[in-house]
């Protein structure tokens, strides 16, 4: 389900915008972070990357993926293996493109480039750093970019751009592991040199006006130079498509990302006499956001009949009804959806939800399944643990409400609650068991992070 801080998507995507994108973790200008999150979106950048990540020994499970809302070119990694994109690179540049960028990032992981910078992060600002990237780390578990903004305080600009700026020599280095990944993938390295060239021309801007990319990744003639020579004279895989299938995912992931973000624009690039999928995907999904329901649903329904087993338009019928007050009628797409595709913690979310919604006291067991297995699968969501904690309450089940409660403080950011019900849990649980375990992990690492008194 598509979900965006500002526009909380009730389907699901806790507090993010109904698609799932991420963007750099910078409040420059004073902008606030958004979050996107979506399942499809994020399982398409997965599949994408999951060929590189393998290749460079890295398990793709391990690296989570987030998204952004942000129309600006850039990409990054931070934390660890996780790969942020803003939603502004993934609807703006093609799937060479796209993929040149998603391995050069990838080069940093496989690189250790953010452990070598440890001393770089003691060495700048080091007191709003650590409180930006507190601030990024509550905001991605609670779904909600006014959590990050309120840890984050002044000087978060100077201090990120300090700690994720790469050193040319390490720009380098990622690029060559791009280049060499992919060209022993079998594929082309061409959509790299042309999202370098187009970033080229921004090293003459004033910084101020330089896509956040090329702050944060500093761009040489050499590095471009480099590119150009590999791609011209030395790759064998000039020309070479990508797998089929990739072309028609990049497709409906701009569409999605369209139509959700600029649903006018969308019915203008989507034309009626367009009766691509894409096509219509974008079209059902503005027309959905500006309020005409009946039409948008008329095109799922169109797309639902031609792909029986895809489970994200199944997803986005029951999103469609469920933000309309039809909840009862958005369960059967939604558990459709979920036995299509049984590992999207956010679509099982979704079916949780809409479960709750019906008001019906039958339907609260299989709410409260769905939803542990979407903790499970989402367990920094804190929308999930909210949904989870509403069901455990109708269901007079008071030590799991406390637990819940406690992990969903936990991924908001809120240590004092995550103790406090964490406290109650433990005292009402049955002593060892996994909630009980859990919980006990709570209060024992909020205790040691942070001085209660």
């Amino acid at each position: 389900m598509f979900s965006t801080l500002k526009r909380l998507a009730i389907a699901g995507v806790a507090l993010a915008m109904s698609t799932t994108l991420a963007v750099e973790p910078v409040l420059a200008q004073g902008r606030q972070l958004s979050f996107i999150r979506d399942a499809e979106i994020e399982h398409t950048l997965k599949v994408f990357a999951s060929p590189i990540l393998q290749s460079a020994g890295i398990v793709p499970d391990a690296v989570t993926i987030a998204l952004i809302n942000d129309d600006s070119l850039n990409a990054f990694v931070a934390g660890g293996q996780n790969i942020f994109f803003h939603t502004g690179l993934l609807s703006d540049t093609d799937l060479g493109q796209l993929i040149g960028v998603t391995a050069h990032e990838i080069g940093h992981i496989a690189g250790g480039h953010l452990a070598r910078s440890s001393d770089a992060m003691a060495n700048a600002s080091t007191i709003a750093t650590l409180f930006t990237l507190l601030g990024l780390a509550a905001a991605i578990g609670a779904g909600r970019g006014d959590v990050g903004a309120g840890v984050m305080g002044g000087g978060q600009d100077i201090a990120m751009r300090s700690f994720f700026s790469f050193t040319r020599a390490q720009e380098g280095s990622a690029d060559e592991f791009a280049m060499g990944t992919l060209e022993r993938i079998g594929w082309s390295s061409q959509g790299m040199l042309e999202m370098m060239r187009k970033l080229g021309s921004q090293e003459l801007l004033p910084e101020n006006r330089q896509v956040e990319y090329v702050r944060t990744h500093p761009l040489t003639r050499n590095r471009i130079e480099a590119i150009r020579n590999f791609v011209e004279t030395r790759s064998q895989n000039n020309g070479k498509r990508f797998p089929d299938e990739f072309y028609e995912m990049h497709r409906r992931m701009v569409a999605k990302l369209v139509g959700f973000m600029r649903p006018d624009i969308a019915l203008r690039r989507y034309p009626e006499g367009d009766t691509s999928v894409s096509a219509r995907y974008a079209r059902a999904i503005a027309l959905y956001q500006k309020g005409s329901v009946t039409p948008a649903l008329k095109l799922v329904d169109q797309l639902i009949s031609e792909e029986k087993d895809n489970p994200y338009f199944h997803e986005l019928k029951g999103q469609i009804l469920l933000e309309n007050g039809r909840p009862a009628e958005a369960v059967v797409p939604y558990r459709q959806a979920v036995k299509l595709a049984p590992e999207e913690g956010l679509i099982r979310s979704s079916l949780g939800h809409a479960l709750l919604e019906v008001g019906d006291d039958r339907l609260v067991k299989e709410a409260m399944v769905n939803l542990q297995e979407s903790a499970r699968l989402e367990r920094r969501s804190a929308l999930v643990w909210r949904l989870l904690a509403s069901a455990y309450s109708r269901s007079d089940m008071q030590p799991q409400l406390a637990y819940a409660r406690a992990e969903e403080a936990l991924a908001r950011g809120d240590v004092r609650a995550a103790k406090f019900h964490a406290d109650r849990a433990e005292q009402m649980l049955p002593a060892g068991s996994p909630e009980w375990l859990r919980a006990q992990d709570i209060r024992v690492m909020v205790e040691s992070r942070v001085d209660m008194n």
